[in-house]
């Protein structure tokens, strides 16, 4: 069960959170840092991490522009992650069952947010005719109140009544609809591909197709080099008879790969130099004229 004193604090940090993203500093309002921090007040840090870090892959190619609203990645991963903590339910399944969906549910919220903040907008133009520049200065931060609630009572509401509902979705979903939990799992470990694949979408790919080609080699070089190493601290933890791992074998593959976005970038650099004037040349020909 979920206390009353991590409701709380939970609540305040999904308030937290959304006054973050209306100011410059921004570090705070991302889902993975959200939900390391849901996992922390939940005594789960790890599952608070995996189910932040995949919110956060999952919204990776998602923007806005302006004042548009978009998904609320950082309440579906608080919600998200103490549910999972509290009622003992797979990282993935609480991903695709509770974080997505409550996160576009919250689109609708943050869109009153925005509605109630222009009473103060509307104070405060009334206020600049008026030369009240105090009363500026205290509307303004009054703003931060509707931004604030349009989170932190949305959490504390889902997490205070909402236990009973999501202890029913989860007797479903591992009893008569075990089929669909075992769905929600799969697309759950999936989201975080869309959200790259979005993101894809957007990127001049077709014009740095080698850039992709040296991130996917230089992952799976360093995945490579870390599970050797773990092995390394396995066999010295504890020795064991015929240890056999393999600390220097490289795939030729990558290598080769490596030198391909090597060749591509030096052809392009100097593809773009010969392309550019010669600002010297053309000065030279300006004084010969």
């Amino acid at each position: 069960m979920i206390g009353i004193a991590q409701i709380i604090l939970l609540s305040l940090l999904a308030a937290f959170t959304v006054v973050c993203g209306q100011n410059w500093w921004q570090t705070a309002n991302q889902p993975v840092f959200v939900g390391m921090m849901a996992g922390i007040i939940m005594g789960d840090p790890v599952t608070g991490l995996f189910i932040g870090g995949s919110m956060q892959l999952t919204v990776l190619g998602i923007g806005t522009f302006g004042g548009s609203s978009h998904i609320d990645a950082n309440s579906g991963a608080i919600i998200a992650t103490a549910f999972s903590v509290a009622l003992d339910m797979e990282p993935t399944q609480a991903l695709a069952a509770i974080a997505v969906p409550v996160a576009a549910i919250l689109t609708t919220v943050d869109v009153l947010g925005r509605f109630c903040n222009t009473f103060f907008q509307h104070r405060i133009d009334t206020m600049i005719e008026n030369d009240d520049y105090k009363g500026i200065e205290r509307n303004y931060l009054y703003g931060i109140v509707p931004w604030a609630l349009s989170r932190a009572l949305p959490v504390g509401l889902a997490l205070g009544f909402g236990q009973g509902v999501v202890n029913q979705l989860m007797a479903l979903l591992n009893g008569p609809l075990a089929w669909l939990g075992t769905g929600l799992t799969v697309a759950g470990a999936v989201l975080p591909a869309v959200g790259f694949a979005i993101l894809l979408r957007y990127l001049p790919v077709r014009e740095n197709w080698h850039y992709l080609i040296l991130g996917f080699v230089v992952t799976i070089l360093f995945n490579y080099l870390f599970n050797n190493v773990k092995a390394i601290g396995g066999a010295v933890a504890t020795p064991v008879d015929g240890f056999t791992g393999n600390f220097i074998g490289l795939p030729m593959l990558g290598i080769a790969l490596v030198g391909v976005f090597v060749a591509v970038s030096h052809y392009k650099s100097n593809a773009v130099k010969a392309a550019s004037p010669d600002p010297l040349a053309s000065e030279d020909d300006e004084d010969e004229l």
